[in-house]
């Protein structure tokens, strides 16, 4: 069998694997073995084939990078919708000098810390959770 069936042969079956997770990574990458497929169809060698490839697979994985929009991942945890505690009061009765406090919330004790954007020195009562980093509690003074 010549190599240029081979190579469109991956091709489709990255194809068909694309379609099952749903990414676009795979296209990329089928499109790159269809590259190395058409120079094995015109007759260049094996390196030129898997240069093609490569390049094709890399300058797109690059462009695809570029276009999807990034997912925060500080939005994902600071979201209400995702996360119901975020919003939700905590009482704290002990700052340690790192900013972090230890606190019983919902039966379990956390580790509570003041968030970066908080300028005044941590002091005892009620906080508010902003977001859960981790097994942490980014909390900020309440009112």
């Amino acid at each position: 069998m010549q190599a240029h069936w081979w190579w469109w042969g991956l091709a489709v079956l990255l194809g068909v694997a694309e379609m099952v997770t749903g990414t676009f990574y795979l296209l990329v990458l089928g499109l790159g073995f269809a590259a190395g497929g058409a120079l094995a169809w015109a007759g260049l060698g094996t390196a030129w084939q898997l240069t093609a490839a490569a390049a094709v697979s890399f300058v797109g994985w690059f462009l695809l990078r570029r276009q999807m929009p990034r997912r925060s991942r500080d939005a994902a945890h600071s979201n209400r919708d995702v996360l119901l505690d975020i919003g939700e009061h905590v009482h704290i009765e002990h700052w340690q000098p790192d900013r972090r406090a230890q606190v019983s919330y919902r039966g379990a004790a956390w580790t509570a810390e003041l968030a970066a954007d908080q300028t005044n020195p941590p002091q005892p009562g009620e906080f508010v959770i902003r977001r859960i980093d981790g097994n942490r509690l980014i909390v900020s003074r309440a009112g």
